[in-house]
């Protein structure tokens, strides 16, 4: 099936009939809101077999997967649906007048967060159905208030039309307005250009590579109103192995590192791209026992001719690299496939080569050999922003890196201790972003309930009369949610 680019003149309409939409969308109870989302949920469910059968076709992703983000997906909607229905998630605060204050009386003062406007979200080429069409970012912006254009991804047009067309059908079961959800093609730079270029637009949402999220961001900074662009972009999700548990348990963390190296052929944002050790006899057993693992790995068929090709350019690039030594790949692949590959580097070679420490997406891992500990520590402190950062330790031999904790905390979002970085577990605590690289803006998260706050912006309301505040301000509190009232929470 062709799917053609949108013109110029389809984008206006679409981001008009967006601004139109968001006007009265954002009005609408967290209810109604709420009915929305999860009536997606039971849309995307009803696509059945269809829905797995074209994804399936499209991505080269195995039925099993499919259906597993399929469930991500309506859980995603799901959450956010429970989320604006029981309110909350405003942050309503209310500061009672006190005119007899003095020197100066002071006046009543409510806040809470509201819809930012029309949002874009650009569909993710590795997650078709996770992180594009009804994915964490339309999902998010839909809760908070605003409308949303979705460019599909090229790669998977069909699903995301199908998907498209189960939001569609859900706004007009629930009775929302006509253009809370458009959706639109394009392959060329131009279509995205053009989105986020349009006056009406408030903010973006990106997961892919870094090259476009900071070609979106750059561009959205020199609109004349610029807005925010909150972009997935860049992670190698470095994973340190202290010497004392690496020496007692270097066949149990082989095993399980190798699983997550090759997991979906290690096209995930979390795939553990970096390994960074003291140069001892444990690290030695590791890379011996992790080889073993990974030259027993079958060629895995990656998500398109795109992303094959460009990582078997990126393993060929780093391979030419001063120092690097092949420790182990797995079976060789057709064009399409990706090729598990395991390389080491001294660490002085490692600090010298900028290339090295950049994200090669698919199932390639890099061995950083330190000298000793401070070396180590080095290589730490030359570390981008990163989505993650793993520690494998024993307990006591943690407390002893107190320096490595408090190093990594500013390096990335989410830190791990004994465990993998792939699997990002979708909850109201969890935290999918960093500092740059791995993202445009590291107050932020991608996944769980806090996503929502990329889509909002906070507003007072000061000495307003009752009638005329927003049910979340009002004295009476008619929706019993938690507010602050006077720099106390309560209902």
């Amino acid at each position: 099936m062709n799917f053609i680019d949108a013109t110029t003149q389809e984008v206006d309409a679409a981001v008009r009939e967006a601004h139109l939409a968001y006007l009265s969308y954002k009005n609408l109870s967290g209810k109604k809101k709420g009915e929305f989302l999860r009536a997606i949920a039971d849309e995307i469910e009803a696509l059945g077999d269809t829905l797995v059968q074209t994804t399936m076709r499209e991505t080269n992703l195995p039925e099993a997967r499919v259906i597993s983000e399929r469930g991500r997906t309506t859980g995603h909607c799901r959450m956010f649906a429970q989320l604006v229905e029981e309110g909350s998630w405003v942050e309503a605060r209310l500061d009672s007048a006190q005119p007899q204050r003095a020197p100066l009386p002071r006046p009543d003062i409510r806040k809470m967060l509201v819809p930012i406007g029309p949002v874009i979200v650009f569909g993710a080429a590795n997650f078709p159905l996770a992180y594009s069409t009804a994915g964490g970012d339309t999902a998010s912006a839909l809760a908070a208030g605003c409308s949303v254009i979705v460019k599909a991804h090229p790669a998977h047009a069909e699903t995301s039309e199908l998907v498209a067309g189960a939001i569609k059908k859900a706004g007009t079961k629930t009775g929302m307005p006509p253009g809370v959800f458009q959706h639109l093609h394009g392959m060329s730079f131009e279509v995205g250009q053009a989105l986020v270029n349009h006056p009406l637009i408030k903010a973006v949402g990106f997961t892919g590579s870094l090259v476009g999220g900071k070609a979106l961001f750059d561009l959205a900074n020199k609109r004349p109103e610029p807005i925010p662009v909150f972009a997935e972009m860049s992670s190698i999700n470095p994973v340190y192995l202290l010497p004392e548990s690496l020496a007692k348990n270097f066949e149990k963390t082989a095993v399980m590192l190798a699983n997550s190296i090759t997991q979906g052929v290690g096209q995930f944002c979390t795939n553990p791209g970096l390994v960074i050790a003291v140069d001892n006899d444990g690290l030695k057993k590791y890379i011996k026992r992790l080889s073993e693992e990974i030259v027993k790995a079958p060629a895995g068929t990656m998500l398109h001719q795109g992303i094959a090709n460009n990582y078997h350019k990126r393993v060929a690039e780093t391979l030419a690299q001063k120092g690097i030594t092949i420790e182990a790949q797995g079976a060789e692949g057709s064009a399409l496939q990706g090729r598990a590959t395991i390389v080491s580097v001294a660490a002085k070679d490692f600090l010298k080569n900028p290339m090295l420490a950049e994200e090669v997406f698919g199932p390639l891992s890099l061995i950083v050999k330190c000298a000793d500990i401070n070396e180590l520590n080095a290589v730490v402190a030359r570390q981008h922003g990163q989505l993650t950062s793993s520690i494998i330790g024993e307990e006591a031999e943690i407390e002893k890196h107190q320096n490595l904790l408090n190093l990594l905390k500013e390096k990335a979002g989410r830190l791990i201790i004994n465990g993998v970085p792939t699997g990002v577990e979708v909850a109201p605590s969890q935290n999918h972003g960093g500092p740059y690289p791995a993202t445009t803006d590291s107050r932020f998260t991608a996944v769980g309930t806090d996503a929502v706050k990329r889509f909002v912006r906070p507003v007072a309301f000061q000495n307003f009369p009752e009638s005329v505040l927003p049910p979340e301000l009002k004295t009476g509190n008619p929706l019993n949610i938690w507010r602050m009232t006077d720099g106390n929470w309560s209902k």
